[in-house]
């Protein structure tokens, strides 16, 4: 019969770990259906670091003998060699990592080679892998969050005088400077880096001698194998050792997080760049063209990561819905942790690399920005409290600045130093001919130098915090591999 696409292939699957019990076996298609080896094949390093610490702990148990033992760490440390080298390959048709590594072992040393899984299942070891694929990994993302903070940093202590205005509900606000706005991007994305941070603390446990859930009967050395892997204690219960996802939703909110703000400033970077705003330039390798208006430049990077935040946030749900409902210790439903775990974590790194390098490249037009700062009452709040500081109440203070910026609104004047000292005088008699400078938008700016503020000398303390932080020992991205 000829095959329409809907009739079943019936080819065998390959050999299996768990064959014994089942006399039929899923057959090809419905086997591919259920294999992981395409999402799990990037766990090849950590599967074998866990299968070696863990041969060692069977021969020095004397569960399997010493010799054995042996052979089956070197023959772990060749394959490790030859995937690293390229001269072996995943087979893309194995079941997952497991049984790909464990084949491999009983191919070339036989009998030896199925001695490796004593005292062990797949649950336990999926659990192993994952941990210390994240222990290694996140690591390197928190690099990459440390390399686009001192980026910010460096913009921020550029821009600490360049005035611009300050915007709620995308209303002009107040003036501040684009460092001021700059080292805000790099406090939020310092908050994100401590997330990371955080979660690898608690993710350093082994479920290594977990087993499915209940442990081994085995005298196994659970202590040893968690010590041979950098962790800091074995897991403490075996049941919630294979159940435990919370590393894996815990770094995937950080992902989700760190997307969102990353698409926030890239929303502030796509108005910026506006022909309305052009508060910003942004580099031409960092812009594209448009396939039918010849004059266009388009921020595409920022409106693409902006887009990409989506897919952690989605991930994140993901993650979340597969978690909910699910009994207690391993089902099968967990293997579609790690695919959308691997995708944040992915589009997290790489988003990174991009907003750096834009954020690296991209002009300021400070002319642009300060010019912006006039229009728009920017300096109303400035007027009230410069009322506050000549003794008036500052309920009476700011509705004589409210009332100014109607008068100015009715005169067709853009900001309250537009009106001369008698119409002023009109509204309080507390205003002197100072107030003129009291009032330009570098003198709000400098006048804010409060803790927090967006004067230039409070900013640059802010960067200075900031850049502490990052050198903090405890936090220098490689405190997930702490034994």
């Amino acid at each position: 019969m000829k095959d329409n696409g809907n009739t079943p292939h019936t080819t065998p699957p390959p050999q299996v770990l768990w064959g014994g019990r089942l006399e039929e076996k899923p057959e090809a298609e419905a086997f591919a259906f259920q294999a992981s080896i395409n999402v799990d094949r990037r766990l090849a390093r950590d599967d074998i670091a866990g299968s070696r610490a863990h041969v060692i702990m069977l021969g020095q148990r004397g569960i399997i003998p010493a010799e054995t033992a042996a052979a089956l760490d070197r023959e772990l440390a060749r394959i490790a060699g030859e995937l690293e080298a390229g001269t072996l390959t995943v087979d893309p048709g194995a079941e997952d990592i497991h049984s790909f590594i464990e084949g491999l072992l009983t191919d070339r040393l036989g009998d030896a080679g199925r001695m490796v899984h004593a005292g062990r299942s797949r649950n336990d070891q999926v659990a192993v892998d994952l941990r210390l694929y994240l222990k290694r990994t996140v690591p390197e993302l928190v690099g990459e969050l440390t390399g686009t903070i001192r980026a910010l940093l460096d913009r921020a202590e550029e821009q600490a005088a360049a005035v611009m205005p300050g915007y709620t509900h995308l209303q002009r606000a107040q003036p501040v400077t684009a460092g001021h706005h700059l080292t805000a991007w790099g406090t939020a994305l310092e908050r994100d880096r401590s997330r990371f941070f955080d979660a690898l603390t608690r993710l350093d446990e082994c479920p290594l001698g977990a087993g499915a859930l209940a442990g081994s009967g085995l005298p196994l050395d659970r202590e040893a194998t968690a010590k041979a892997l950098g962790f800091a204690r074995p897991t403490l219960n075996a049941m919630d050792s294979v159940a435990d996802r919370d590393f894996a939703l815990e770094l995937s909110a950080a992902c989700a997080i760190t997307m969102i703000h990353l698409s926030r400033f890239c929303e502030d970077v796509v108005i910026w760049a506006s022909e309305e705003f052009k508060f910003i330039n942004l580099a031409e390798s960092w812009s594209t063209g448009s396939s039918i208006m010849p004059q266009k430049k388009n921020p595409d990077f920022a409106e693409l990561i902006r887009g990409k935040a989506g897919r952690t946030t989605g991930n994140l749900v993901t993650l979340l819905t597969l978690l909910k409902g699910l009994p207690y210790a391993y089902d099968k439903d967990l293997q579609e942790d790690k695919e959308s775990l691997f995708d944040s974590l992915d589009t997290v790194r790489v988003c990174l690399r991009m907003f750096r390098g834009m954020m690296e490249t991209l002009v300021f037009n400070r002319e642009r920005m300060e010019a912006a700062c006039i229009g728009g009452f920017l300096e109303a709040t400035d007027a009230a409290e410069y009322l506050v500081r000549r003794g008036l109440p500052f309920r009476k203070a700011h509705e004589t600045a409210a009332l100014l910026v109607r008068d100015c609104i009715q005169g067709g004047q853009r900001s309250i130093v537009e009106r001369s000292l008698p119409e002023l005088k009109a509204r309080s008699k507390l205003f002197e001919a100072d107030v003129y400078q009291a009032l330009s938008p570098a003198s709000c700016v400098a006048a804010r130098k409060l803790p927090g503020g967006p004067a230039p000398g409070e900013v640059q303390r802010q960067i200075g915090v900031l850049r502490k932080k990052l050198e903090n020992p405890d936090h220098d991205g490689s405190s997930g591999n702490r034994a």
